[in-house]
């Protein structure tokens, strides 16, 4: 069965730059972006669902599939920004106005549910991000479901938390998940339900909420605010890039969290937006010195 509707902005949208946070790398099983539009495929309470999402000049065609394409289409406003609100934000650098100036379409999205982004970014704890991708395509295609619909090839729902619950310790292993993350990601799953209420309180009482879950900590838990509910301060502390980029884009030096924050504070509260156009912008940080090296669980 297949629902549709169409959705008409009251704002610019650049569909592509508001869905970018969702993708997990360039093989994502739930997550497409190609010249016909956007594929997300998700978990939902009424089941697995697929939405495709394309713009015209003055709407957003949605379609989906699968018995979570209701609810799907009912979140569409809210994934493509609609719940936005950054009255008060003012730039106070020019690679900030610089980008808030060239990319008006740039919004804060939100899935509304936290289970899906919360699996992914527990799977990005420590690890390289080529870690963290190759587990994600792994977990998602071994223990989630195949997209309903006629989604391309290849494109999975990621695992519930039943599913989750269910997977073996050598499984484990063999998607490359160490002992430390299975256990936050098995934590997860056993009160998956009550963790929706998070995207409910939304904010600090939001991302506390998330961090009683035993393995759950203050990036995690902004990374889950940032996607679930468009929390437009949540900083990722403790991430291993995003100082270092936040220093050179406002400061034109390296930072660690501190330092970070302390540039970030005149934005309250609007911090994690202030990323997001740093990243938006195209800016780049000094590459130098060695990499983190890719770590292989399944073979030890």
């Amino acid at each position: 069965m297949t629902s549709t509707r169409a959705w008409r902005p009251g704002f610019p949208l650049d569909l592509a730059q508001v869905l970018r946070p969702l993708r997990r790398g360039a093989g994502d099983p739930a997550f497409r972006l190609d010249p016909s539009g956007a594929w997300l495929a998700a978990t939902t309470d009424d089941g697995p669902g697929t939405l495709f999402l394309t713009r015209s000049s003055a709407e957003v065609q949605a379609t989906a599939w699968g018995p979570g394409a209701g609810v799907l289409l009912d979140g569409v406003p809210a994934l493509l920004g609609a719940e936005d609100d950054d009255s008060g934000f003012e730039p106070l650098h020019p690679v900030i106005a610089e980008a808030r100036r060239s990319r008006p379409g740039i919004r804060l999205g939100a899935t509304g549910r936290v289970w899906d982004v919360l699996l992914a970014a527990v799977l990005e704890q420590k690890v390289t991000g080529e870690e963290a991708r190759r587990s994600w395509r792994e977990l998602a295609r071994r223990f989630g479901v195949p997209a309903p619909g006629p989604a391309p090839e290849g494109m999975s729902v990621p695992p519930t938390p039943v599913a989750v619950l269910g997977i073996q310790d050598w499984e484990w292993h063999k998607a490359g998940v160490d002992s430390a993350r299975r256990r936050a990601i098995t934590a997860a799953a056993q009160v998956a339900g009550r963790l929706e209420q998070a995207a409910r309180l939304r904010g600090v009482d939001g991302r506390l909420f998330l961090r009683k879950v035993p393995g759950i900590g203050v990036w995690t838990a902004a990374e889950v605010a940032q996607r679930a509910w468009g929390d437009p301060d949540a900083v990722s502390v403790g991430d291993f890039h995003i100082p270092a980029l936040v220093g050179y884009a406002l400061a034109g030096r390296k930072t660690d969290d501190r330092g970070m924050l302390e540039l970030l504070a005149p934005y309250a509260p609007h911090r994690q937006r202030v990323v997001r156009y740093i990243e938006a912008s195209g800016f780049r940080k000094p590459r130098f010195g060695p990499r983190l090296s890719v770590k292989d669980y399944r073979g030890m």
